[in-house]
């Protein structure tokens, strides 16, 4: 259905939305998605970071099996 839209219906949905809401209140929606964009990537990178630093502060343990150990 979407796979034949092409560039006049998207222009024609676009003046639509903007009649519809203002462009006022379409800027600052866009405002919004930009720091929920923002706010999401800083805490993937604080998760990121988070976790290189438990994994390099501990010291990794083998917990493999001892019946696995052998078959290495």
């Amino acid at each position: 259905m979407l796979n034949n839209i092409g560039l006049p219906g998207i222009l024609l949905i676009a003046v639509v939305v903007l009649v519809l809401f203002g462009r006022g209140k379409i800027a600052s929606l866009m405002g919004e998605v930009g720091k929920g964009i923002t706010s999401f990537k800083k805490g993937v990178k604080e998760g990121q970071d988070e976790l290189s630093d438990s994994v390099a502060s501990d010291e990794l343990k083998d917990v493999t099996p001892e019946t696995e150990k052998d078959k290495a």
